[in-house]
């Protein structure tokens, strides 16, 4: 499904809600995501209850456009676990008035603080419980990190990362 396509379901998922969309734009793309930045005049249906309604309507907009590309011709008979294990398939992130942006950014501060204290203290460290979502931009932030070593742990809605402190340089 091609991006303009999936611009206009968005566009017309949120009207079906009642609330007018002001502007629809891709603020960010990189092969295997792109971001759909969403202007709404209401965004408290959406950003309210911790963003519960806006993640909803991200699960709801990947799996239709995750139906729609099964359909298509652009899989040139690979099967979809195919696509998927090569990584190929393409992650789509709504943002509505920059709420995840700005969980995004709040996220990254936390984890830069307790890989801060991890360090400081050279001992285990554990973050209070976190979406799958959130964890994942945990563990992506220290990836890189050579002294640093990060992993879920709890099962449910107590799932949280703990950030191992290895040494290193």
């Amino acid at each position: 499904m091609d991006k303009p396509k999936i611009q206009n379901l968005i566009k017309e998922m949120i009207e079906k809600t009642g609330v007018t969309v002001v502007n629809i734009s891709i603020t960010e793309e990189s092969p295997r995501n792109t971001w759909f930045s969403v202007e709404v005049n209401e965004p408290h249906f959406f950003v309210g209850h911790d963003g519960e309604a806006l993640y909803a309507l991200n699960h709801l907009i990947r799996r239709i456009t995750e139906g729609k590309n099964l359909t298509s011709s652009s899989l040139n008979g690979l099967s979809p676990l195919l696509i998927k294990e090569r990584g190929e398939e393409m992650s789509i992130l709504i943002d509505i008035n920059n709420f995840q942006k700005k969980r995004i950014e709040n996220v990254r501060a936390i984890a830069h603080m307790m890989g801060e204290r991890a360090r400081y203290f050279k001992s285990s460290i554990e973050v209070d419980p976190m979406s799958a979502f959130e964890r994942r931009i945990v563990h992506e932030f220290f990836s890189e990190a050579t002294d640093l070593k990060t992993e879920s742990v709890g099962l449910g809605s107590s799932r949280r990362v703990v950030i191992k402190y290895v040494g290193g340089i």
